[in-house]
């Protein structure tokens, strides 16, 4: 009676990885079975980056490793452009002192302040949420339809933002194993996502050819909240600006801590119902609203 192979990858296999946004080419150092909390075996794989520091080694499950094959390739490269067109998420951090010729003269006391309110920001405790690498895609295929193929995410959406945040309070309330969450804070969370949402639609998650479809959408039901309209393409959206959006309050350690681990799970929610909530096809502007958005 033979075996089953429970690896994907082989030892010495050249594959692509997943760090952080981006694709890498990589190596498989070594391998590995992990048991989970149920018991339940599975696959991890130490994995060296080509052409960096080995501290840079670490232990992936399968979930950040991709075949290396054309397909992918090209996936990794519009990743890469994806990010290139986002102002400054992949400058690096440069010194101001060496860049900047008036580096040496005496600062005023509105500099002064300025300098020590982003000291306070970047001391701030930092929220991070990691995207699962399939909402990754997502966030690129979604780009790519709108700026590149002059499509929109078909308005209003079923499930809204408001619904599938009331479907995520059954799930977890109905769910017998695993962490217990309280109903009040998955209300409050729930509820303080949906005013993030409504606040930042309009100036921080639109692309330029959606804000026509937008302000048409605010003349039509100016009565609702956009979370009743807006569906999980633009809630994902959010979720890329909300550590920035986070750092700017003033919560303490603990409650930022509270808030992303329920953030977190919100979003594990939606990677798992991923098939259910996403819009299968977005619709082909009309060449009245390409006109339009022309100036045309």
């Amino acid at each position: 009676m033979t075996s089953t192979n429970p690896y994907t990858y082989d030892k010495d296999q050249k594959v692509l990885c997943f760090h952080g946004p981006l694709i890498y080419e990589a190596k498989i150092l070594d391998r590995r079975q992990e048991t989970d909390e149920q018991n339940a075996s599975y696959p991890i794989y130490h994995v060296h980056y080509q052409g960096w520091n080995k501290k840079w080694d670490e232990w992936l499950d399968g979930t950040r490793i991709l075949v290396w094959n054309e397909e992918n390739l090209a996936l990794q490269k519009r990743i890469e452009q994806f990010y290139s067109t986002k102002k400054g998420l992949l400058k690096k951090n440069g010194s101001p002192s060496s860049l900047d010729p008036n580096a040496n003269r005496k600062r005023t006391r509105e500099e002064l302040e300025k300098e020590k309110e982003e000291s306070d920001f970047l001391n701030k405790p930092e929220i991070q949420l990691e995207i699962p690498e399939p909402l990754k895609c997502q966030l690129v295929d979604d780009w790519e339809n709108i700026t590149k193929n002059q499509q929109l995410v078909p308005l209003p959406r079923e499930p809204t933002i408001t619904q599938i945040l009331a479907q995520y309070k059954q799930y977890k309330l109905e769910k017998k194993s695993g962490k217990t969450w309280n109903p009040d804070l998955i209300d409050e969370v729930s509820q303080g996502l949906c005013m993030y949402f409504n606040k930042a639609l309009g100036t921080m998650l639109l692309y330029q050819f959606e804000r026509q479809q937008y302000s048409d959408l605010r003349r039509k039901h100016h009565n609702k909240d956009m979370t009743d309209i807006y569906g999980v393409e633009h809630l994902l959206r959010l979720y890329v600006q909300l550590p920035t959006l986070i750092a700017h309050t003033a919560m303490d350690e603990t409650t930022i801590s509270v808030l992303t681990d329920h953030l977190g799970d919100i979003l594990k929610y939606i990677h798992k119902m991923r098939k259910q909530l996403f819009v299968s096809e977005y619709q082909n502007a009309s060449p009245s609203y390409v006109s339009i958005v022309n100036g045309n």
